[in-house]
């Protein structure tokens, strides 16, 4: 009679448990697991309690596995974010704000910007905006958005200025952080500015404009195109007597060439793989 009753207390015992962070509600499974006290800050609540949407023993099991092992990854990574940065006495420079964020950082906006607007772009799209942000990260580090200020932004501009490119390159370079920075906020729903914005790039007054060449030097450089007579020199002669831009006259094709005709003539029209 005794080891009738334990027999089967044993086996109600093993009918009533849960597995490992579960608990049911009106027959579902739930999951529930405590926030580690360091990483509570991050939460509103110090317990995640959701729904397995599930009555199946086995399945929840599973279901509640795979999301503590998710939990543990994704809280390994705040605590790697909020660590000391390693070796960071080496480093150009470091964030005077927000240390602990955990915003995409330049190199992740530059990523989402090329994935999502790069669609039947040129590829000068890609290879100025990597530049720019190679620029960047030489000035000040590759950094979350919001670990960046508007001095660090006038830091960058005048490093830019001190690497001797001119006022028009630094504006280009500035135009393209503000854009794919501004994307990246607009995209995710960030909180937080864009501190390149505003920032004051004068164009310098003494810029000179560059002159066009003389009649005499363009005399000149035909007479040197025929002597030498390659395809080089002849595209350069082509370029001096019609005013086309380089990449429309090595864009021709060679039906485009009107020499037979009354008046020889180039018809000049846009392709796909090159446009006017």
């Amino acid at each position: 009679m005794f080891l009738s009753t334990c027999t089967w207390a044993v086996d109600k015992v093993v009918d009533i448990s849960h597995p490992r962070y579960t608990y049911k509600k009106r027959g579902v499974f739930y999951f529930s697991k405590s926030v580690p006290t360091d990483l509570r800050h991050h939460y509103l609540k110090p317990r995640i309690i959701q729904s397995l949407k599930t009555k199946s023993q086995a399945q929840a099991r599973y279901a509640a596995q795979k999301l503590a092992s998710r939990l543990d990854d994704y809280w390994s990574t705040l605590r790697i974010k909020e660590a000391d940065i390693p070796a960071s006495h080496l480093l150009r420079s470091v964030p005077s704000q927000n240390i602990h964020s955990t915003l995409p950082t330049i190199t992740d906006a530059l990523d989402l910007y090329h994935r999502v607007k790069g669609h039947n772009k040129r590829t000068t799209f890609f290879t100025h905006s990597k530049r720019s942000v190679d620029y960047l990260i030489k000035c000040l580090g590759c950094r979350s958005l919001d670990q960046y200020s508007s001095a660090d932004a006038a830091t960058f501009r005048d490093w830019l200025r001190n690497k001797g490119l001119s006022a028009a390159s630094v504006q280009r370079n500035f135009t393209s952080i503000k854009a794919m920075v501004n994307f990246t906020i607009l995209e995710l729903g960030l909180d937080c500015r864009n501190p390149f914005s505003g920032v004051y790039l004068a164009f310098e007054s003494s810029t000179q404009k560059r002159q066009p060449l003389t009649t005499q030097q363009i005399k000149q450089l035909q007479k040197e195109c025929y002597h030498v007579d390659d395809d080089m020199r002849r595209l350069v002669a082509l370029i001096s007597d019609t005013g086309m831009r380089l990449a429309e006259a090595a864009g021709l094709m060679r039906e485009d060439l009107k020499l037979n005709h009354e008046h020889p003539h180039i018809t000049l029209k846009p392709y796909p793989h090159r446009s006017l």
